[in-house]
């Protein structure tokens, strides 16, 4: 069974950037899509990105489209995904997904395994 863990939330300033990382452990990882996903208070968890089992091919969403980036190494167990242009309305939890199947997930619901999460505050 795989497990996830995130890490890399905290507090940054409007316009800054994080890097959040999601490490892979105990079963397969490369094989599988993997995914961001965030939920702020109040609101439920919506998809961030996804990026295939061999990373040529990424999603976002459209509020995040151009500001952020999804990426892995299958040799390291690890994504990431890198946040620029930080805006307070991404503040949230953000978790990392994997999904068994090859064809990339937007929902939640197509997600198999999940991290516990990594807190995001952005501040203006």
């Amino acid at each position: 069974q795989v497990q996830l863990v995130e890490s890399g939330g905290g507090f940054v300033q409007a316009g800054g950037s994080l890097r959040l990382s999601c490490a892979a452990s105990g079963g397969t990882f490369s094989t599988y899509v993997m995914g961001w996903f965030r939920q702020a208070p109040g609101k439920e968890r919506e998809f961030v990105a996804a990026i295939s089992w061999t990373g040529g091919t990424t999603y976002y969403a459209d509020s995040v489209k151009g500001r952020f980036t999804i990426s892995r190494d299958n040799a390291k167990n690890m994504v990431w995904l890198q946040m620029r242009s930080l805006k307070r309305e991404d503040t949230a939890v953000y978790y990392c997904a994997l999904r068994r199947a090859t064809r990339l997930g937007t929902t939640r619901h197509e997600y198999d395994t999940w991290g516990q999460g990594t807190q995001v505050t952005v501040s203006s």
